[in-house]
């Protein structure tokens, strides 16, 4: 009776303690309402973060589409030219070299007259001078008749028509970038001489059409934002990419297998994996002084040249090539190379029938990326000398000559020289430069993403 007294009255402290300790699953308690609030916040502050991130991008892309749009339009005017050949041709037996005496400045009072007798053609009035009609030309419409002239020397004596360039006011102002306050106030246009144009574009004399030629053509001068064109810009930055990627690749792919695959785990693979993580976080304006240092000033390369811009830009890419290649190969299961060592295969064997296959789309990845981020380096080039102005393609740029020869530039530095001038119209020539560099970009990050899902594989 004692020992079921004792019994009943231990039941009874477990029940009551049960009911103090027992609380409802429906019912939140203070602990946990702070742990949801806490939750909510870190939701909140990551959503936060996203809003404000794709602003600035938003923000970003709308200004400088927003200004650079306009680079692939252009506003021409359709000319009717007589050639006379007494201006032209003195000789009358067409010699190129005899022809060649003539400048562009003879050229340009030819075109003067025929854009004045155009203009008297449509019947529109004016009050501007010869000269002052003709001046709503480029500068560059010159060269373009001279060059064409040349290469077709039976034109002369002839009436040709030719779509020639306006100057950069004008075309400002079919742009939206020019108005009639702003003319009043600059000493290279006038109010007239815009509602002049006005009136030829009404006439469908002046239009704006798609501006091929700001892909295809060299740097102009600074009077001539117009002309300006990115087509040795865009070849340069394909021959350093070029070099890159043929340097970068075998290197950079080859350190990360030896370091993944064969070498021994000491303090010295230590230590190189240490610096390379340090060097992809190098500045890239230092390997701009190395590659001075080493490939110009020891190795005596020509400044400029896509040889020297290129191996600058090797060095900067291959830590961050190696890095990414060494996680693919880290990610591919152990089991696999035993699998393949278990039926036999040696060690190399298993490594480039098995691992490097299933690693190649990490390993791909990390090489575009890399490519895409030394396409888009300025510094480095700077500091080698790649600003130098390339107003025409050069003779020797082949894919043999001009890799190692003539002085090059490239798509970023290119955006940096514009950016320098002081004609608002290569403001907008810099920001079109950004778009074209930004369309490579989603090209090449696009193309990352087909390849790894292509040759992704799951296990």
């Amino acid at each position: 009776a004692h020992a079921e007294r004792i019994g009943s009255l231990h039941r009874a402290q477990i029940s009551g303690a049960v009911r103090m300790t027992h609380k409802s699953l429906l019912k939140v308690d203070a602990r946990t309402k702070k742990r949801n609030a806490a939750e909510k916040r870190f939701k909140t502050y990551g959503f936060a973060a996203i809003i404000v991130s794709m602003l600035a991008l938003v923000t970003l892309l709308t200004s400088v589409i927003g200004t650079g749009a306009s680079a692939f339009k252009q506003t021409y005017a359709t000319v009717t030219v007589q050639l006379p050949e007494d201006k032209l041709d003195k000789s009358g037996v067409r010699d190129i070299d005899v022809m060649k005496k003539v400048t562009t400045i003879g050229y340009a009072k030819i075109l003067n007259q025929g854009l004045t007798d155009t203009v008297a053609a449509t019947g529109i009035a004016t009050e501007l001078s010869t000269k002052d009609i003709g001046g709503m030309l480029s500068k560059e419409a010159a060269a373009t008749i001279r060059d064409h002239i040349l290469a077709n020397p039976d034109l002369i004596g002839q009436e040709v028509t030719l779509d020639l360039l306006m100057n950069g006011r004008t075309d400002g102002y079919f742009k939206g970038r020019v108005t009639m306050e702003s003319a009043a106030l600059d000493s290279n246009t006038s109010p007239e001489e815009l509602a002049l144009a006005q009136a030829l574009a009404d006439a469908d004399i002046v239009h704006t059409k798609f501006n091929w030629a700001f892909l295809t053509n060299p740097d102009a001068s600074d009077q001539r934002p117009e002309a300006a064109g990115l087509g040795v810009a865009i070849l340069g930055s394909l021959y350093m990419m070029i070099i890159v990627l043929v340097v970068s690749l075998p290197i950079g792919v080859a350190a990360s297998i030896y370091l993944e695959e064969f070498a021994p785990k000491n303090r010295w693979t230590d230590l190189i994996e240490v610096n390379i993580s340090n060097l992809a976080a190098v500045p890239s304006i230092v390997y701009g002084i190395l590659g001075l240092a080493i490939f110009i000033n020891f190795m005596e390369f020509n400044q400029s040249s896509p040889l020297v811009g290129g191996l600058v830009l090797s060095l900067m890419t291959l830590p961050r090539i190696i890095i990414p290649a060494r996680a693919a190969l880290k990610s591919v299961p152990p089991s696999i190379r035993d699998a393949a060592l278990g039926v036999g295969a040696s060690k190399m064997q298993s490594l480039f029938h098995h691992v490097l296959p299933l690693a190649a789309p990490g390993i791909l990845t990390g090489v575009i990326i890399g490519l895409g981020q030394a396409l888009g380096e300025t510094a480095p080039l700077l500091l080698i000398g790649m600003v130098a102005f390339v107003r025409e393609y050069p003779a020797a740029y082949t894919p043999d000559a001009g890799l190692f020869g003539e002085a090059s530039t490239a798509l970023p530095v290119q955006v940096f020289n514009w950016t320098q001038r002081a004609d608002p119209g290569f403001v907008e020539r810099a920001s079109g430069a950004i778009i074209t560099l930004l369309i490579f970009l989603l090209i090449m990050n696009a193309v990352t993403i087909f390849l790894r899902r292509k040759f992704e594989r799951r296990w």
